[in-house]
């Protein structure tokens, strides 16, 4: 390169915004993005979610301050179907501790929101905001935006009449947006941090297998929301047979037949299993290639550790199957999904290919 064009890259370096402080704000909001899954799965666990009948965005930022406050809420919560089917006679000392959870669980979604919201409007009135990331950023601000309604919708599907729970399908959906979230956040940090890098003369075999692990993850995750939903998990508390069948029995007892897929505990919790063994065996071939095809390097470990966290979550989950799920370790199931996410997007971005490689 010329020495006058070397000057003219070098200036316009100098420019540009350091991507480093937006990096490592998004990856403090993806940080407390899975803080809140988990809090979400013991909301979830501890049947604490439909506690607070009321979606206040701004005034349900404080709790109850007075008695009459308190029985308010409380008698509120007695008109829906969980209360007089599930925790009838608890009292109000007993309402007092699912609402914690769920007001917890609130106060955290309400601080994410503010998270995000002040530094970007920061980062975009003093112009350092890199180029081409402004819209980015503004869609994940909708998208947290949008997750805090359907968190909602799903809460307002569990006041319904005869259901003591909410909708497994809004579950599920609740569950599938704050993952897509917290994976744009930890995608876009990842693209400010690190450029593409050659990774080797195999690192595209390597990648199409971690991009068969990280599906199938994800496939696997999404399965367990309605195994939440169903509560799945307090039936067929043996490992690896169902009541001593490979399938259950009853697999496909619903009619229309895809209604199993979703509605029926034996077939979800049988699909999960499954979903997580191919998962497990996806990832253990990526973390085996790596190894084998990739020299040593950030790519190379970035596979070895999707390997190693997938190993991880699925004794956990075996574990929380043959305990009958404690809320603790069901609680912490549900993070290690998100590590195993985040290992699978780390390896797909360590594997990513410079735009001019052959």
């Amino acid at each position: 390169m010329p020495f006058d064009a070397q000057a003219t890259a070098a200036t316009a370096d100098r420019t540009q915004p350091n991507p480093r402080p937006i990096a490592l704000w998004l990856l403090t909001v993806a940080g407390m993005v899975w803080v809140m899954v988990a809090i979400g799965g013991a909301t979830r666990l501890t049947g604490s979610g439909l506690s607070i009948m009321e979606w206040a965005p701004l005034s349900g930022a404080l709790p109850p301050l007075s008695e009459a406050e308190w029985n308010r809420l409380f008698a509120l919560y007695q008109t829906i179907p969980q209360y007089a089917l599930v925790n009838e006679g608890f009292g109000l000392a007993g309402f007092k501790e699912i609402f914690w959870l769920e007001w917890v669980h609130r106060l955290w979604g309400r601080l994410i929101g503010l998270a995000y919201a002040l530094p970007l409007a920061w980062f975009w009135l003093r112009g350092r905001i890199p180029a081409g990331y402004r819209s980015r950023l503004l869609l994940l601000l909708a998208l947290g935006g949008l997750q805090g309604a359907v968190g909602w919708f799903m809460v307002a599907s569990g006041f319904e009449a005869d259901r003591t729970a909410v909708s497994p399908y809004r579950l599920v959906l609740h569950l599938g947006l704050a993952l897509g979230l917290y994976a744009a956040l930890l995608w876009t940090a990842l693209s400010l941090l690190r450029a593409p890098a050659a990774a080797g003369p195999d690192a595209g075999t390597v990648r199409r297998q971690a991009k068969a692990a990280a599906w199938l993850v994800v496939a696997a995750m999404l399965a367990g929301g309605f195994v939440a939903g169903l509560r799945a998990g307090l039936d067929y508390n043996t490992f690896p047979l169902m009541d001593g069948r490979l399938v259950p029995e009853g697999y496909w007892r619903l009619a229309p037949g895809w209604t199993n897929l979703t509605a029926n505990i034996a077939a979800v919790q049988f699909n999960h299993r499954l979903l997580a063994t191919l998962a497990a065996l996806a990832a253990l071939g990526a973390a085996f290639a790596g190894w084998r095809r990739l020299p040593p390097g950030f790519a190379r470990q970035a596979c070895l550790a999707l390997g190693g966290t997938v190993c991880l979550q699925y004794g956990l989950g075996v574990a929380t199957l043959l305990l009958h799920v404690p809320v603790w370790l069901g609680t912490l199931h549900q993070a290690c999904a998100v590590l195993v996410l985040t290992a699978a997007l780390v390896a797909l971005h360590a594997l990513r290919q410079p735009r001019n490689a052959t």
